[in-house]
């Protein structure tokens, strides 16, 4: 009985990697995000419901598994943003044409240091400042910005303060919209970024400036908004935005997160 009960097929052991591999997915799409806080939120409060009922606290016990009792419709609701763009995602960077891309579903990458060309990106940031060029740059930390990235066009190139110009000059087919850099590469330009749904915002802050504030409050990512009236350098982080950054604290930050 005892060695039938132990008995491990290789089928098992590939339900148990397929299972890892989707959890580690959905670890890497939404780590740094809102979505991971609430995660973590819904998890706690799984956790002490578990623990109510342990202790035979009825009344606590009996309200927690109500609220948990309808938890897929409230998941459903709560996240149905980021299923959606979950969905989008995985139909855009696991499809390749017709058929689906192994390769891409197995291509696990071990982060390393972040290799953020700091130099080149204060150049350009300074020179849209004096120009007035109006100028969105998000930096990736740790958050998976793949799907963003697949709203623009993807470039894979090499930082430079030249390819910034190119890209923000008010001539380019590429400068209405976001870039993202993803270590030392600028992964893509003209990427539509969600708005911020704060209301309290002050009135003289664009579009740029929402959409600056609302990436930088569902990732972790480093946002730094030029503005193309006044020239002043903003930056956001965490769901908060800085104006009027002097040079001297953009170097700081940057070097502070990059260096």
């Amino acid at each position: 009985m005892l060695a039938a009960f132990i008995h491990i097929r290789l089928l098992d052991v590939f339900d148990i990697l397929l299972v890892a591999l989707l959890f580690y997915q959905l670890y890497m799409l939404i780590r740094g995000t809102v979505a991971y806080s609430i995660t973590l939120g819904i998890a706690l409060i799984y956790l002490f419901w578990w623990t109510v009922r342990v202790l035979k606290m009825e009344l606590l016990s009996t309200i927690l598994g109500s609220v948990l009792s309808v938890g897929v419709v409230a998941l459903i609701i709560v996240f149905q943003q980021e299923i959606r763009r979950f969905l989008i995602f995985i139909g855009s960077r696991y499809v390749d044409g017709n058929r689906i891309s192994f390769e891409k579903i197995l291509n696990i990458r071990f982060e390393s240091k972040s290799q953020v060309k700091i130099r080149s990106i204060l150049k350009a940031v300074l020179q849209f400042s004096q120009e007035k060029t109006g100028a969105l740059i998000v930096i990736r930390k740790k958050s998976n910005l793949d799907m963003y990235a697949e709203t623009g066009d993807i470039l894979n190139a090499e930082t430079s303060s030249r390819l910034f110009a190119s890209i923000f000059n008010k001539t380019s087919p590429l400068h209405d919209g976001a870039v993202i850099v993803d270590n030392d590469k600028v992964k893509a330009a003209r990427v539509i970024l969600p708005v911020t749904e704060k209301l309290n915002l002050p009135p003289e802050y664009g579009l740029r400036h929402r959409a600056g504030l609302g990436i930088s409050e569902v990732t972790d990512s480093l946002v730094i908004i030029v503005s193309e009236e006044t020239g002043q350098i903003s930056i956001a982080e965490n769901g908060i935005l800085q104006k009027n950054i002097t040079p001297r604290l953009l170097r700081q930050k940057l070097e502070e997160d990059f260096g």
